[in-house]
């Protein structure tokens, strides 16, 4: 298969599809693994970090730890039960083996610096032969690095970062990659850790009897945190699955979680909407806050709340308001974005890109999303206190003199601003929750000017964001495009889910947008985003459609509808953002959003089910 860039062709064959991977992790960073054994990303050593793999985004350039048998065979990728050590198998004429990739999770010691990715290489049965390339590529693929080390350590040196490469097998150099060969007999194993290193970081060995005990520790540290779970419905294993996930996409130094892992991942292949999603996206906050809390995980919440606490609700109060849409994992507000042009971009698709300029946009939907998950928090996990409600007052008080003016909306077009009708249904959202948090603790508040602002609002919706022509909800105000995004009204409890308006709404969606369960989040035609090309449908979409026919109470439509979903999954319970025309993931991966979904779709319609 060849994808042209525009500069020629693209040797499909040299990628893995993006479904053909797992993830692991520490809760700083992630590494993804294919289903050929192959590391083809990690950055080091946090998330939003350079990539030291990145053959995902450039097959020649990026640079891998590659680990496979030496000879034909099958292979199958599993996560250990309830955890997020992932183990690949190979099935060959002579013997069968298993690679088991895992990040040890270790608290705040010296040991956190050390970012440990343990590569432990098992024959199970019969005899295979194994062998290894390790060519890390540092700094996106464009700095350079020297190897030296002996018979059983390399160490790859960079002028922004080290990494150590200790192996059980003997390694080979050429003074830029690692290679070697070993031979396993049942019940042999090799293993290979590779770490970050610096002035109070040494390179260690990992033996044999270390790499078992910390697989075990990894294990059980994984399967004591899913333990708190309190989810016990129909969809148990892709629930924990998608719990999972979100934790390993947490940055455990400030509680923030991360869109996803990756950046550039395509939306189409070939095209141009290609983004970073390694930062913290305030939107993210309420589906966050309310996944996390129906499972039982409220430490998550809590350290979550609190980096939008910390870091986010900044006292200045510009033209684009007290909060940014999103933020770096350590909370900072800058996050210039740049295109890689050495980089060909996965399987052709260019430009890749580092930073993210959403940053700039207005979004007045985050407001609703930020106060759902305050006003979550303190009815579920703990009440709010007195500084966090002036933040609220003080946000809610600047929406009062704002939400009346057109943004970029929750999809970041960048085709120029509108009066999108999430925006305001969000706004709305905001000030309802406000006023019910007010007058459930007795907090001060301005009520009279909340409650004129929310029921303008309301009454504005309904007139304006309602097309009769359509029989449905619309994009904008005064419009009749058609917009995935309206399906959290009902979730938001803006209208009942029975409601004739809404019903008719449910049904021009289904009509226009619903593709065998699937949901397109809009008609780029129809609605100009300003970026070139077409997309897949959004799985966030595709969730809340499940969610809003199992409110409306067409439970068999929504059961099918779930079902189907989970049949696009890749095979081991992960999503990418989107889902192209023949089933296969694109964009990002796997992506937070769509787990959160599917954790709220799961959960209510389980209840719903009865």
């Amino acid at each position: 298969m060849e994808f042209g860039n525009g500069s020629g062709h693209v040797d499909g064959s040299r990628y893995l599809p993006i479904a053909e991977h797992g993830l692991i992790g520490d809760l700083r960073t992630a590494a993804l693994v294919g289903t050929d054994g192959t590391i083809d990303w990690y950055c080091c050593p946090r998330f939003d970090a350079p990539s030291v793999f990145g053959a995902i985004l450039d097959a020649d350039r990026g640079g891998s730890f590659e680990l496979a048998a030496d000879v034909p065979a099958r292979t199958r990728q599993f996560y250990f039960p309830d955890t997020n050590v992932l183990i690949t198998r190979f099935y060959a004429a002579d013997g069968v083996a298993e690679i088991q990739d895992f990040m040890p999770v270790v608290d705040e010691s010296r040991e956190a610096a050390r970012h440990r990715l343990i590569r432990r290489v098992l024959c199970v049965r019969g005899t295979l032969p194994f062998a290894a390339r390790i060519a890390p590529r540092f700094g996106y693929g464009a700095e350079p690095h020297t190897v030296r080390g002996q018979a059983h350590e390399a160490v790859f040196e960079s002028p922004s970062l080290s990494l150590a490469l200790t192996s059980t097998a003997p390694l080979e150099s050429d003074g830029r990659d690692v290679w070697s060969h070993f031979k396993l007999l049942e019940g042999e194993s090799v293993v290979f850790a590779l770490d970050q290193i610096g002035d109070d970081v040494r390179p260690r060995a990992c033996p044999h009897a270390e790499a078992q005990a910390q697989a075990e520790a990894t294990v059980r540290f994984w399967r004591h945190w899913l333990g708190q779970s309190r989810y016990r419905g129909r969809w148990r294993e892709v629930v924990h699955r998608s719990a999972l996930v979100l934790k390993l996409l947490t940055y455990a130094p400030t509680g923030a979680i991360v869109a996803a892992p990756t950046t550039s991942l395509p939306e189409l292949v070939g095209g141009e909407r290609n983004w970073d999603y390694r930062y913290v996206w305030v939107r993210d906050a309420a589906f966050c806050v309310y996944a996390m809390l129906r499972l039982g995980f409220t430490a998550e919440a809590e350290a979550f709340m609190g980096f939008l606490s910390d870091r986010g609700i900044a006292p200045g109060t510009g033209a684009a308001g007290p909060l940014q849409i999103m933020y770096g994992i350590d909370g900072r507000r800058e996050l210039p974005e740049t295109e890689l042009s050495h980089l060909e971009g996965h399987l052709g698709s260019a430009p890749v890109r580092v930073g993210n300029a959403a940053t700039q946009q207005l979004q007045l939907d985050i407001y609703g999303a930020l106060i759902d998950s305050i006003y979550l928090y303190d009815k579920w996990g703990q009440p709010i206190s007195s500084d966090r409600w002036d933040e609220v007052g003080a946000v809610v008080d600047w929406l009062c003199d704002h939400w009346d003016q057109p943004d970029e909306g929750v999809w970041e077009t960048r085709g120029g601003r509108r009066n999108f009708v999430y925006s305001r249904l969000m706004c709305w959202v905001a000030l309802e929750r406000a006023i019910r948090m007010a007058n459930r603790r007795g907090l001060p508040a301005d009520l009279p000017r909340w409650r004129q602002n929310r029921d303008v609002i309301y009454r504005q919706i309904m007139r304006q964001g309602w097309s009769p022509e359509r029989g449905a909800f619309t994009q904008g105000l005064g419009d009749d495009v058609l917009d995935a995004s309206v399906l959290m009204m009902p979730m938001a409890k803006f209208i009942s889910p029975t409601d004739p308006k809404w019903l008719s709404t449910l049904d021009a969606l289904t009509q226009d947008l619903v593709s065998d369960s699937l949901v397109y989040r809009y008609d780029p035609e129809a609605s100009p985003d300003g970026l070139r090309g077409s997309e897949g449908t959004f799985s966030i979409c595709s969730f809340w459609y499940v969610e809003a026919l199992t409110r409306a109470g067409r439970l068999e439509e929504a059961r099918l509808a779930f079902e189907k979903m989970l049949t696009y999954a890749n095979h081991l319970g992960l999503y990418a953002e989107e889902i192209g025309r023949t089933g296969e993931q694109l964009g990002n991966f796997p992506q937070a959003f769509t787990h959160l979904s599917l954790i709220s779709a799961a959960f209510n319609l389980d209840r719903a089910l009865g």
